[in-house]
C-alpha cells in the first residue's frame, strides 16, 4: 500500500523532532515538486502545531524547466530570479528551518533535450540555498517522498506502493521507535568517524574495476557524520536517511581515474557509466555512455566545479545499499555506498584549525570553493578503500563493503 495519512503524520514528526527540531516562532521553508504535496502539507501542519511563525511551500515544476530549456534564449538559461534568492536570504536572516523534499517526479525528463542547454539551467538548485546549507546558516534537511513516476524510473512501472515499502525501511519508519533508531545509527556513525580521525590519514585510495584514484586529505583531516550544528548552536540531521561518514579532501591532491558504480540523476538527465580522470586535482577527462556533455557543462560552472569537495564512506550495513535498488535519487543512492562529490567543500569536514579562515585562506589550505556540489557513487563490493598515513603506512578501511578498522 502507499503511505497513509497516519504514516505521513508520523514521518513529519520524525522530520521535525529528529532531523530539524522546530522552535517557537521559527520560519519554515519547504521546497517540493507538485507531486510531493501530501507530505509538504503534512509538514506545514506539523510545523504550525510546534509553534512555527510561518511555513511556506515552494512547488517547483520540472515540466516548466523543460519548456525553458526547449525555447528560452541560451544566454538566459543560467539566470536565477532574484526573488527566489531573496526567499533564502530572508530565511538565513531569521536562522529558520529548511526542508527539501526529494524524489523527482520524472528523473529522465530532459533526456531528449540538448545536454548543454540542460546543464546551463541548474534550477531548482539555487546557489543561495547551497550557501545556507554549506554554512549551516539554518537548520536544514533533505527527505524523500515516493511518486508514481519515480517508481516507474526505478522499477519500470509506476508501483508507488513498492517504492514506499523500501522507504519505510530506509527511513526506519517501520521500527518500534524511529527516533531511538535514528539516534542509535547517528551515534554509530559518529563513533566510526572518530576511529577514522584517530588514524590520522594523509590520503585515501580507491581501487576496483576501472578505478585507481588517490585523494589527498587536509592536514589533521576531520571525519564526521551528518549530525551537524547550526551557526546558532542547534543540532540537526542534514539528510534523512544518512549512512555516511565524510571528510573534506585537499582538492589539489587528487590523481587517477574513478568509475561511477551507480547512475547519477543530474539536472533532468541520467548519467550512466561515468568515468572521470583527475590530473593535479582537476577533472581532465569525462566519459559516459549517456550524459557526458551534461557533466562537462556542469563542471564548467566555475573553477571549483571540476574539483573534489567531499569524500564519503558507507559500509554494507546501510539499508539503502542492502535493498539492492538504484533509486536514481542522490539522497538515497549516496547513502547506499561510498561516494565523492565535485564542487564545494563541506565546512563540517574541514579541520577545526582551518574553519576561521577567509575564502582565500581556505583555498590556500586546499578547501574547494564552488557554486555547485554533486555527489556521485563510487563504492561497491568490488571496490577496496585504503588509507595511507604520512609515513606511508597502508591501512585497509573497506573491503567487500565491510569495515576493516
Amino acid at each position: 500500500m502507499t503511505i497513509t495519512p497516519a504514516e505521513l503524520a508520523g514521518y513529519a514528526e520524525i522530520v521535525f523532532d529528529v532531523a530539524v527540531p522546530i522552535r517557537a516562532d521559527d520560519r519554515v521553508l519547504i521546497n517540493a515538486e507538485i507531486e510531493h504535496a501530501p507530505l509538504a502539507r503534512t509538514l506545514v501542519e506539523a510545523a504550525y502545531a510546534r509553534g512555527a511563525r510561518y511555513a511556506d511551500i515552494w512547488y517547483f515544476d520540472p515540466h516548466a524547466k523543460r519548456s525553458r530549456i526547449r525555447h528560452a534564449d541560451v544566454a538566459t538559461l543560467a539566470e536565477v530570479p532574484a526573488w527566489l534568492d531573496a526567499r533564502n536570504e530572508e530565511l538565513a536572516r531569521h536562522h529558520g528551518v529548511l526542508v527539501n523534499i526529494r524524489g523527482f517526479a520524472s528523473p529522465d525528463l530532459l533526456a531528449d533535450q540538448d545536454p548543454v542547454r540542460s546543464a546551463l539551467d541548474r534550477m531548482p538548485n539555487l546557489s543561495s540555498r547551497q550557501r545556507l546549507q554549506l554554512n549551516n546558516l539554518v537548520r536544514w534537511t533533505m527527505v524523500p517522498y515516493a511518486t508514481p513516476e519515480w517508481a516507474r524510473a526505478v522499477f519500470g512501472e509506476p508501483d508507488e506502493a513498492r517504492l514506499w515499502e523500501h522507504l519505510r525501511s530506509i527511513l526506519r519508519l517501520d521500527q518500534p521507535d524511529p527516533r531511538a533508531a535514528w539516534q542509535e545509527r547517528l551515534d554509530e556513525l559518529l563513533r566510526r568517524a572518530e576511529v577514522l580521525n584517530e588514524l590520522r590519514l594523509d590520503r585515501v585510495r580507491f581501487e576496483g574495476p576501472g578505478t585507481d584514484l588517490t585523494i589527498g586529505l587536509l592536514p589533521e583531516a576531520h571525519w564526521t557524520a551528518a549530525r551537524l550544528t547550526s551557526v546558532q548552536g542547534q543540532g540537526f540531521q542534514a539528510n534523512l536517511p544518512t549512512e555516511e561518514v565524510f571528510t573534506t579532501p585537499d582538492y589539489r591532491r587528487v590523481e587517477g581515474r574513478i568509475r561511477a558504480t551507480r547512475p547519477l540523476a543530474l539536472v533532468g538527465t541520467v548519467i550512466r557509466d561515468m568515468e572521470l580522470t583527475f590530473t593535479g586535482g582537476v577533472v581532465t577527462d569525462v566519459r559516459a555512455t549517456t550524459g557526458a556533455d551534461v557533466v562537462r557543462t556542469h563542471q564548467a560552472t566555475d573553477a571549483g566545479a571540476a574539483r573534489l569537495g567531499e569524500l564519503a564512506l558507507v559500509d554494507g550495513t546501510s539499508p539503502v545499499g542492502r535493498s539492492g535498488v538504484t533509486y536514481l535519487e542522490t539522497l538515497l543512492d549516496e547513502n547506499a555506498t561510498c561516494h565523492l562529490a565535485w564542487g564545494a567543500g563541506l565546512p563540517p569536514g574541514v579541520p577545526a584549525h582551518l574553519r576561521e579562515r577567509d575564502a582565500a585562506g581556505l583555498d590556500e589550505a586546499g578547501v574547494n570553493s564552488s557554486g555547485v556540489h554533486v555527489d556521485f557513487m563510487v563504492g561497491g563490493p568490488d571496490v577496496t578503500v585504503t588509507g595511507i598515513r604520512h609515513d606511508g603506512t597502508v591501512i585497509e578501511l573497506l573491503r567487500g563493503e565491510e569495515w576493516q578498522v
